[in-house]
Parts: C-alpha cells; structure tokens; sequence
C-alpha cells in the first residue's frame, strides 16, 4: 500500500534590512517556529524599499508548504 502526503501551502513575507537571502532565511525561520513539518518554500516576490537612493530594506513573498499530519 502506498503512503499518500497531504500539503499546504500559505503565503508569508519576511523583510530584512541586509538582504534578500536573509529575508527568506528569516521567513523559513519564524514559519518554523508557527507551522510544523514545513518542507520547503517557493520565492513568489522580491521587493526592495529605497529611501534618498539608498535600499533600506529587502521584502519577499513566500510561498511556504507543509505537510499536513495525520
């Protein structure tokens, strides 16, 4: 008999003043904390805020699965 998975998926976004690898990174992160069995993450949008010329922010949105328990 075969094992069969159920997932879902939810939409987060993560901001860090640093860059958008720390973003996600803080995004899994605290979906960790909150969700269980996350199993990955699809990066839907990247967004950078600017103040005077200069990037004060990088944002992302993330699509994050996690399987659902039994």
């Amino acid at each position: 008999m075969s094992s069969t998975t159920v997932a879902r998926v939810t939409t987060i976004t993560a901001r860090s003043p640093e860059s958008f690898e720390a973003a996600v990174r803080e995004g899994i992160a605290r979906s960790h904390q909150t969700l269980r069995n996350v199993s990955g993450a699809w990066v839907k949008e990247q967004k950078v805020e600017c103040t005077d010329g200069e990037i004060t922010s990088y944002q992302v949105a993330l699509e994050v699965t996690f399987v659902l328990d039994d």
